[in-house]
């Protein structure tokens, strides 16, 4: 028995293959378009900050290590799952999603640290930060969602955007230096 499909096989999967993954919205095509490219945008901010978020919890060191280590596990995990909801929000309204780590870097706005060594507070510094771009992208899609009148994908913008506050408040609040 052959594995190799026939002629009429082998032009019905090309032709499978053209066809648009266009999911049926009642947004219309212009607001597919749109929000898509917004959450696009967040969903590779939110891999590239959960990459970095995992690569200082993995090379934590110091006196603090274990509290740093444990509230970066937790950061990174919530930052991981927003990632389903996103793509699967890009799908329902009927745009297609980022497909590969070439695709988050050239979409990305957080910036990737590939340091040696990275001082904790200044580890803590960097996520701050990075929570505060990611914050602003975050706003940024709401307003393209709000335009298009996504309720859905504003409401799940609207929670994340509290979590990327809190995010931000506890690693503001973990490098603070003590009293005394």
């Amino acid at each position: 028995m052959s594995h190799h499909p026939t002629d009429n096989q082998a032009a019905e999967l090309r032709a499978r293959r053209l066809r648009p993954l266009g999911t049926p919205s009642d947004l219309g095509a212009a607001a597919a378009t749109d929000i898509a490219a917004a959450l696009n945008g967040v969903l590779a901010d939110v891999f590239a900050l959960y990459l970095k978020t995992k690569n200082f919890h993995w090379h934590m060191s110091g006196p603090h290590f274990r509290d740093y280590h444990l509230l970066l596990d937790e950061q990174g995990d919530q930052l991981f799952a927003m990632t389903d909801p996103l793509a699967e929000r890009i799908r329902k309204v009927g745009g297609t999603t980022l497909r590969s780590i070439g695709h988050i870097a050239r979409m990305q706005r957080i910036a990737d640290n590939d340091a040696d060594y990275v001082d904790p507070l200044d580890m803590l510094a960097e996520l701050r930060e990075d929570n505060q771009v990611l914050a602003g992208r975050l706003r940024e899609a709401h307003n393209v969602t709000d335009e298009h009148r996504d309720i859905a994908s504003s409401s799940l913008l609207e929670n994340w955007i509290d979590e990327t506050e809190r995010r931000t408040w506890f690693l503001f609040e973990s490098s603070r230096p003590t009293a005394g």
